[in-house]
């Protein structure tokens, strides 16, 4: 079954998503809690650009403040400041590419679309600054809308949910509203693995991650090397690559569109044989 909306308009260019796509995640960033996604240096990026999209990536997101649990909040200044010179080499170097920005932050949003960004990855839901919605309706952009519990610097403190499923989805329903109303056509649902939840909570929305489809607005699942994984495994982010994938064969098969990874090679494998199995 495929979803309604099988494509996102990026800024004028087509994202089809009526077979998964990669987003591949490049972390400008000294603090990432996976060492692997840091990258500082242009040319170290613009590489890890070229492998990531030579593997099967269509999209290229590029972070420059760490979300991770007790994470501290940058300004939008220091954020453009890492990534707006990373984001005009991509486009230059890659316009085949489509250029996600993960921020909080409407300025940050504003300049981003000036440089070719073609989608925003909000892990705020605009909770951390009211004009992110209107920017984002007001532009035209795709936009990821994702479910977190407090704040990165405080968010895995004690996180508590009457129904984990059902709050995420009650909240999606409100937002996805407000979206509408304002304007956004192109929206993608993240429920926020690690964001605000205990393993448990991950592993039961990952199980009934097919409800969100209800709303008829592509998934996206971001689950690669995450503490749901190394944690409950009791290794390193380092060793989590074999876990990852065994959750992205579940995320695909409960209707994830979207699969945000640092390891773009196995990602495009597993989609493939997902693909096999699904259509036999």
């Amino acid at each position: 079954m495929l979803y309604p909306q099988t494509t996102l308009n990026c800024a004028g260019r087509l994202l089809d998503l009526s077979h998964p796509a990669i987003m591949g995640i490049i972390n400008v960033t000294p603090d990432s809690f996976y060492v692997g996604s840091r990258f500082m240096e242009l040319t170290d990026i613009l590489q890890q650009a070229e492998q990531m999209l030579s593997a099967g990536a269509q999209i290229l997101d590029i972070g420059g403040m760490s979300s991770r649990p007790g994470a501290h909040i940058i300004t939008a200044e220091e954020e453009m400041q890492r990534v707006a010179p990373v984001i005009q080499a991509l486009t230059q170097e890659f316009p085949e590419a489509i250029i996600s920005l993960d921020t909080v932050y409407a300025h940050s949003v504003r300049a981003g679309y000036d440089l070719g960004v073609g989608l925003i990855n909000d892990i705020s839901a605009g909770r951390l600054d009211p004009a992110m919605y209107p920017t984002v309706a007001e532009l035209g952009l795709p936009y990821v809308l994702m479910h977190m519990q407090g704040q990165p610097g405080t968010m895995q403190s004690n996180p508590v949910y009457a129904d984990v499923v059902t709050d995420v989805l009650d909240f999606f329903i409100a937002e996805v509203g407000k979206l509408r109303v304002l304007g956004v056509k192109d929206i993608v649902l993240d429920p926020g693995f690690g964001f605000g939840k205990t393993i448990a909570h991950n592993y039961q929305l990952l199980k009934s991650m097919h409800v969100f489809r209800m709303l008829d607005v592509p998934l996206l699942a971001g689950l690669s090397r995450k503490s749901m994984i190394y944690r409950f495994l009791n290794i390193e982010p380092e060793q989590a690559l074999n876990g990852t994938t065994a959750l992205h064969m579940i995320a695909l098969q409960q209707g994830a569109k979207l699969l945000r990874v640092h390891d773009v090679k196995p990602a495009a494998e597993v989609i493939k044989l997902w693909e096999m199995l699904d259509n036999e």
